[in-house]
């Protein structure tokens, strides 16, 4: 299969342009600029094929596409916007499957261009907690976030069983089913991880059951608690439906006094803060 590289055929076109039109933009007008001429380039035809990238992948059967993705990426061949397109707009999701277990290349092409599909949320499960890719792990709760309950039960299997229970929690908070067991596990590592206070009162502020409400306002009424977990708690019981007017002073807080501007070169947020950074 004859492999184009259409990103590197637009590369030395970028190249010539900015050349003639130096000094004419500023930076971040360049960073409009690109995207569009890219977009044009993939109406633009090519000489030596006779047609534009796009109608060159468009002309493509669906099973050329994904042999087409797989050899760009055997062969270190820059995989162009153009292709990655057409195969979303055909949804080939069943012809992507196989992909999730092959080389990482393949792997993260496929989740990115299958997306949050029914048919992969459970594998996507397996690949987190057999994954040691923090990153990876990141962006498939994200996608399994959003079918939530196609995985309850298999999510609450590994909590119990200790396996990525953070990750775990984090799923299971934005399932729509109303379960006394979800519940009690997400309240549990609210009142038993005072390290992580913010993270897991969003995890009750997610979930939406209003039987938080009395822990929350419990919590946030304690003196020792930051700014910042302050903020996350006012944000989970408002979002609960309560309220919580009680004057607080947190004029001594790094964090609050960094948000305020009254010691902007005194504090380092990621310094202060870093486990709770971690999930923002």
């Amino acid at each position: 299969m004859k492999l184009y590289d259409f990103d590197g055929m637009f590369d030395e076109k970028l190249s010539k342009y900015i050349s003639e039109n130096s000094g004419k933009y500023k930076e971040e007008e360049w960073e409009d600029i690109i995207p569009e001429l890219y977009k044009k380039f993939g109406d633009t035809k090519i000489k030596s094929l006779g047609k534009t990238p796009r109608e060159f992948y468009a002309e493509m059967s669906d099973a050329d596409l994904v042999r087409s993705l797989k050899a760009h990426l055997k062969e270190n061949v820059p995989v162009s916007e153009f292709l990655c397109t057409e195969i979303e707009k055909r949804k080939l999701t069943d012809s992507l499957v196989p992909m999730l277990d092959g080389a990482e290349a393949e792997r993260e092409y496929a989740i990115n261009i299958i997306g949050a599909d029914d048919r992969v949320i459970g594998k996507y499960l397996e690949i987190l907690v057999s994954s040691d890719d923090e990153d990876l792990k990141n962006r498939l709760v994200d996608l399994i976030k959003e079918k939530a309950d196609l995985v309850t039960d298999k999510a609450l299997e590994n909590y119990r069983n200790g396996i990525d229970r953070e990750y775990m929690c984090e799923i299971l908070s934005r399932s729509v089913l109303r379960r006394d067991d979800i519940f009690d596990i997400l309240l549990k590592e609210f009142r038993g991880d005072a390290d992580n206070i913010p993270m897991h009162a969003s995890y009750l502020a997610a979930y939406g059951d209003e039987r938080a409400l009395p822990y929350l306002l419990d919590k946030i009424d304690e003196e020792g608690i930051s700014f910042i977990e302050y903020q996350e708690l006012k944000f989970a019981i408002e979002s609960l439906g309560g309220e919580y007017e009680k004057e607080r002073d947190f004029s001594s807080d790094p964090y609050y006094q960094l948000i305020k501007g009254q010691s902007p070169d005194a504090v380092d947020l990621f310094a202060a803060f870093p486990d709770i950074l971690k999930k923002v």
